[in-house]
């Protein structure tokens, strides 16, 4: 998707730019008489092709160009309710997208030895690049050029109509606007993902003034510069943040650019998942053996503790693992915590991924095996390894668009939390209250007693923003209550939600966390209208996260399933790269039985 960067396509590159320059070719044509201007015209119109070839080949990863190939294949798409142009890239994600239009536009200014500098913060997620205005001549003449070998769309900023880039009368409309936007756009095979305006690179055209070049509008950094500024090389992943599985190269910038700023998340950021597959022989006597030996002790439970809804997998967990690697890839690691199980489809020694049995972080063992989704979050912080922030997801949640870390935690490590409308019911525990509702009046209490406010909302099913120091201090804090939590098998009126709502409000009430805002949805899977607000979230795609859950298990589990798979491969077609190939079949794997690389 974005350039390897491997020696082969470095010497591709070399070649490229070593070809006739674009200013060069320019005072040729110019300097040809009129009758023999059209053949050499075409001649360096076939010089175009080849230099095309060459730079699509090392973007692409491929080994050389191959002129009979012509450009890689595009198709015609939608895109916010227009047909346009796309190549198809496998393996497309949002990020990547930006990255890749920030990378084309960057070899095309060097390529044509145009100054330019790559700007932070003037367009928040969309990469920018900036030019001194002396040159937008010269800028327009070699894009309009490449839009004309490279199909794409340029605009104006903020408010404007994505155009084609090849036309001349597009960059006459455009000649007042100081700010602009471009993009190569790109689909995945399925056509599911179109990446187009919403994912380009801006381009700023800076004006001379006294010697300074003064930015046409206002970034977090500089209002203007020296016009003889030294220009110093950064990452481009500085500047649009791919995943780890690409590679973006260097960029030219301001000293001033690749400083640390107020606004940097400079601490890592892991990602916690519960999971289970109720599938699984080997838990599901587990979980068997653990009833009876409640019904032999006449111990009785709400019937939603134990109601097989609550342990259903769809495969959900593979699609919200694509929806980091789209959405999120600022993720340093993710941990898997399992009963001891591995999905079939998943590579546990994939980099960055590690699998966890829930025999590693119970601080008492004889509180194993539990099926209590309150116990196992009570030992999260217990993780070998996990930063001090994070995030933690049922797998039922995804990420539904391209979020940043300020989504979850301010940059001085604060963390956030998003409440939901649901109360918790007013008055004491009673035999008939759900679960998740004695677990949040026992969280009542123990917020009252120590800091002296009542809570009263729910929190919602989104990736809850955790601190590593603000759980162990809970666990210390709440001994008594934290232990109960740890040591009931299934859920019961005498639990506290520690990762789940617990955590926020002690961190809110010790000036450690605050009250956070995203765009997010809950679909009921067993609601009539679901498989409609589906639909109308995958031609949308317009929530941060969103979760996809039931509580009861439906007459037709099977109609169900296809339903909310249809939907997921839709929305995420994209595999993520811990994913094995060829293992659609394949069932749960026991962690003994895939080696210590999982561990």
């Amino acid at each position: 998707m974005v350039s390897p960067g491997n020696p082969e396509n470095s010497a591709l590159v070399s070649t490229y730019r070593s070809l006739v320059p674009v200013r060069a070719r320019r005072r040729i044509v110019r300097r040809v008489p009129r009758p023999l201007r059209t053949a050499v015209i075409r001649t360096l119109a076939a010089l175009d092709a080849f230099r095309s070839a060459l730079v699509k080949a090392a973007l692409s990863g491929r080994s050389g160009p191959d002129v009979r190939e012509g450009h890689p294949p595009m198709r015609v798409v939608q895109s916010n309710g227009r047909h346009v142009l796309a190549t198809v890239v496998p393996g497309a994600t949002e990020w990547a997208a930006r990255a890749r239009n920030l990378h084309l536009l960057v070899a095309v200014l060097e390529d044509a030895e145009i100054d330019y500098f790559a700007v932070r913060g003037a367009a928040r997620s969309v990469p920018c690049v900036a030019v001194p205005a002396g040159f937008r001549a010269d800028v327009e003449e070699v894009l309009q050029l490449v839009f004309g070998r490279n199909p794409g769309y340029v605009c104006a900023v903020p408010e404007g109509t994505p155009l084609t880039g090849r036309s001349t009368k597009t960059w006459r409309r455009l000649r007042s606007q100081q700010v602009l936007r471009l993009s190569w756009n790109v689909c995945d095979p399925t056509e599911n993902l179109v990446f187009g305006h919403e994912s380009g690179c801006e381009l700023e055209f800076w004006n001379e003034v006294d010697g300074e070049l003064v930015a046409p509008r206002s970034n977090p950094v500089v209002a203007s510069t020296p016009l003889l500024t030294e220009r110093r090389q950064a990452d481009q992943s500085l500047f649009s943040p791919v995943p780890s599985l690409y590679r973006t190269g260097r960029i030219r910038t301001l000293p001033e650019f690749t400083a640390s700023l107020i606004g940097d998340h400079l601490y890592p950021i892991d990602v916690v998942y519960t999971w289970v597959d109720d599938a699984d022989p080997v838990w599901r006597a587990g979980k068997t053996a653990a009833e009876r030996t409640l019904a032999i002790g006449r111990a009785s439970l709400h019937e939603q503790a134990t109601n097989d809804a609550r342990y259903t997998s769809r495969d959900e967990l593979r699609y919200s693992l694509r929806s980091i690697h789209q959405y999120a890839p600022w993720v340093r690691n993710i941990f898997l915590v399992t009963a001891g199980q591995v999905p079939g489809w998943l590579d546990p020694d994939y980099p960055g991924l590690k699998v966890i049995d829930h025999r590693e972080i119970f601080s008492d063992p004889t509180a194993l095996p539990t099926f209590n989704s309150h116990a196992i979050e009570s030992q999260l912080h217990h993780i070998p390894g996990l930063a001090e922030h994070f995030l933690y997801l049922n797998d039922d949640v995804f990420f539904g668009r391209p979020v940043r870390p300020d989504r979850f935690f301010h940059p001085n490590g604060l963390s956030k939390f998003f409440m939901s409308k649901a109360l918790i019911p007013s008055g004491q525990i009673k035999p008939q209250d759900l679960p998740v509702d004695a677990a949040g009046k026992n969280s009542r209490g123990l917020i009252a007693q120590q800091f002296g406010t009542v809570i009263s909302q729910k929190m919602k099913h989104t990736p809850h923003a955790l601190r590593r120091s603000v759980l162990a201090e809970i666990e210390e804090v709440y001994e008594r209550a934290h232990w109960v939590t740890q040591h009931s098998r299934f859920r019961s009126s005498n639990d506290i939600p520690v990762a789940s709502s617990l955590h926020h409000y002690y961190a809110y009430n010790s000036a450690r966390a605050t009250v956070g805002d995203l765009r997010y949805v809950y679909i009921d899977i067993g609601d009539s209208k679901a498989e409609h607000r589906m639909n109308r979230l995958l031609a949308q795609r317009d929530f941060d996260t969103f979760c996809i859950n039931d509580t009861v298990v439906p007459e037709d589990r099977e109609a169900q399933a296809r339903m909310v798979t249809r939907f997921l491969d839709s929305y995420f077609p994209v595999p993520s790269p811990c994913e094995l190939e060829q293992a659609e079949s394949v069932p749960t794997r026991r962690l003994s039985q895939v080696g210590r690389g999982a561990r």
